[in-house]
């Protein structure tokens, strides 16, 4: 595993983290008091709820986002102090009885060790950002590759992904590709649950017959990018297409876990649209049903706007 991913994977502990912890002292200060060995009446209820939990919760959420997620673990971090200064006070307290002063003691080495986590997550996420121009952006970004062997000529192939406005009828979850001129253009595609995101892309590079690059521009939903390219296949047996898109979902890691529960994979949903592709080129139409992934609105949709032949 490399270190990216462990950084990613204790950034996203850390951040369900603190939801998890925020819930709990919002809905019940009082249990979390006696636990952590604290006074339990109406004021201490009041501060573990608003100056704890929303503000746990509150990170949570930021990390999660991963909009400027080393803010917001630096801001765990300044909260951890927070904590400790806290329960500094109740381990002071010579009131205080042994059971209590122990679960203080206990409650006060946990904090220590989540200080810890979030020191080393916010200095990675703001050396990532440093080095890639937007804190914690890289890690929240997915990948995804996929290839296909089509059996037309690369002038053929190439021709009809040229025009993005062929793209809606192989890729599934893509409704509509709108040319604005100036090799810019509006793209809206179906998201999980029923909803619907709109961008606009622009191609910032193109090689006739060998690749074409896109990337999504102002201030999308989803921020995305793509790389086509196209190269003769070993034999004279077509040509190989190869696709490798990053995107940035709406809400980092967490949005990708979630779009995953509705079939939602970018892999599987790029070679299922490569697939495709290969069905519309080579025979000019999609072989669809009723059971497949894409389903009866997909269907409908190719048959209102049926793929164009394709012509050398």
């Amino acid at each position: 595993m490399g270190k990216s991913d462990s950084t990613s994977q204790l950034v996203d502990g850390l951040g369900l983290f603190s939801l998890g912890l925020g819930t709990a002292q919002l809905l019940a200060p009082g249990a979390v008091n006696r636990l952590v060995g604290a006074d339990d009446h109406a004021m201490s209820r009041v501060v573990m709820r608003w100056l704890g939990g929303a503000r746990e919760f509150a990170a949570g959420v930021g990390i999660e986002s991963r909009r400027r997620a080393d803010l917001w673990l630096w801001a765990r971090v300044a909260g951890d102090m927070l904590d400790l200064s806290m329960l500094a006070a109740v381990l002071a307290s010579p009131r205080r009885d042994p059971v209590r002063r122990s679960r203080a003691a206990i409650a006060a080495a946990a904090v220590v060790g989540v200080t810890v986590a979030d020191v080393v997550a916010a200095t990675r996420v703001s050396r990532n950002g440093a080095q890639n121009g937007e804190a914690g952006k890289a890690m929240s970004s997915v990948d995804a590759k996929a290839g296909i062997t089509v059996n037309r000529s690369v002038n053929e192939v190439f021709a009809y992904w040229q025009n993005f406005e062929n793209l809606p009828r192989f890729m599934a979850h893509l409704q509509s590709v709108e040319p604005l001129g100036g090799g810019r253009s509006r793209w809206r595609a179906s998201a999980p649950a029923g909803a619907e995101v709109e961008w606009e892309a622009e191609v910032t590079d193109e090689r006739i017959n060998e690749f074409i690059a896109w990337q999504s521009v102002g201030d999308a939903t989803v921020e995305n990018a793509g790389r086509v390219e196209f190269r003769p296949a070993p034999g004279n047996r077509g040509t190989e297409v190869r696709v490798h898109l990053t995107y940035r979902p709406p809400a980092g890691k967490l949005g990708h876990t979630v779009a995953k529960l509705f079939g939602e994979a970018p892999d599987q949903q790029i070679r299922d649209d490569l697939r495709r592709f290969k069905q519309v080129v080579e025979t000019g139409e999609v072989v669809r049903s009723e059971g497949t992934p894409e389903g009866s609105k997909a269907r409908r949709q190719l048959f209102q706007r049926p793929a164009q032949p394709v012509t050398s």
